[in-house]
């Protein structure tokens, strides 16, 4: 619809055109020059409809060949602003008797020529440029396009990189269970099964609301309580209305695994997974605090893999570095994530 509006347009603006041309120029030839009204319009008429289609030709030739605005655009032009005046010294012999008419055409052949030539050009010209422009559109559009898609394959690949430690943990207790706790063991697989369904389920959502992503993240702590038992507690906060605020799929879970594993593997005994999550200044913030023992814990560069994927996803759907951060102090070690809405 678009192309036929296009086209429709540009119909009636070279209709437009060659109309007003046409009685602007027969006037000048019947009042300044003093030819009669029927050699005016008929003049003006015939030399309109040449130029219009010079000008279609050209607009027509850049259309398949695009060159820069070189001396080929000029020369051809100049090359065309010819032909068309030949064209019109051809048409003289319309009216081969007149003699009006034929001294008109031969005091004013060169200035009609430069005049065809500058017309010719400006057409030449605003082809280029809508050509041009036309261009450098589809181009942004194709790098916008070919961006988003490696955007999008990178978020996929961090999604998927996450999960495959976690479930060879998750086998490897499974394993541990199944001669000690069998009906641990079974329930396990239950909820592995119910966890990696709940997942795929999300791999088409980019965001999803804070309620249901809650849901997953406690089938992956029920996951995680069977495997480590007694040891692991975990404490949820929420505002009542942060469950309706949205945030990318499958974006915690990773957080708090990485939460009990240095909680865990730092410290002896119980500890308590915190997780905290509110509304501030359009935002939904998301606190997650471990344990943290300087004396047991080895000293860590960085915030490991999972959490420097969770900053590079982020970033990859924000355009920000400052969505993800970390505090530790003596006792604490804390991840806060801010989520635009």
């Amino acid at each position: 619809m678009i192309k036929n509006l296009s086209y429709r347009t540009t119909v009636i603006a070279n209709v437009s055109w060659i109309a007003g041309w046409t009685v602007i120029q027969a006037l000048i030839l019947y009042i300044v020059v003093g030819l009669n009204l029927y050699l005016s319009v008929t003049d003006a008429l015939v030399n309109n409809i040449l130029l219009a289609m010079a000008g279609y030709a050209m607009f027509q030739g850049l259309k398949y060949y695009h060159p820069g605005l070189t001396y080929q655009l000029i020369a051809a032009t100049v090359l065309t602003a010819f032909a068309v005046l030949l064209f019109q010294l051809a048409t003289t012999q319309i009216f081969p008797d007149n003699e009006d008419y034929l001294n008109f055409v031969n005091n004013w052949i060169i200035i009609r020529g430069i005049i065809n030539w500058l017309m010719l050009a400006v057409v030449t010209v605003l082809s280029w440029l809508w050509f041009n422009i036309k261009e450098q559109k589809e181009s942004e559009l194709r790098k916008l396009t070919t961006e988003k898609l490696a955007r999008e394959a990178e978020l996929a690949s961090l999604r998927q990189k996450l999960q495959p430690h976690f479930l060879f943990n998750s086998l490897n207790s499974i394993n541990a269970l199944i001669g000690s706790r069998p009906e641990e063991a079974r329930k396990m697989v239950q909820q592995l099964s119910d966890f990696f369904r709940s997942t795929l389920k999300k791999d088409d959502q980019q965001l999803v609301p804070f309620s249901e992503e809650l849901q997953h993240l406690e089938l992956y702590l029920d996951i995680e309580k069977v495997r480590f038992g007694h040891r692991l507690k975990t404490h949820i906060e929420h505002d009542d209305d942060a469950l309706g605020l949205v945030l990318p799929a499958l974006l915690l879970q990773p957080v708090v695994e990485n939460a009990i594993k240095f909680g865990l593997y730092d410290t002896t005994g119980e500890i308590i997974i915190r997780i905290k999550a509110r509304t501030e200044n359009n935002f939904l913030v998301v606190t997650v605090e471990n344990p943290y023992d300087p004396e047991t814990s080895k000293p860590k560069q960085g915030t490991g893999f999972g959490l420097n994927a969770i900053q590079r996803r982020l970033y990859l759907l924000y355009a920000r570095q400052d969505l993800l951060t970390t505090m530790q102090d003596e006792v604490t070690f804390s991840t806060q994530i801010r989520i635009p809405q």
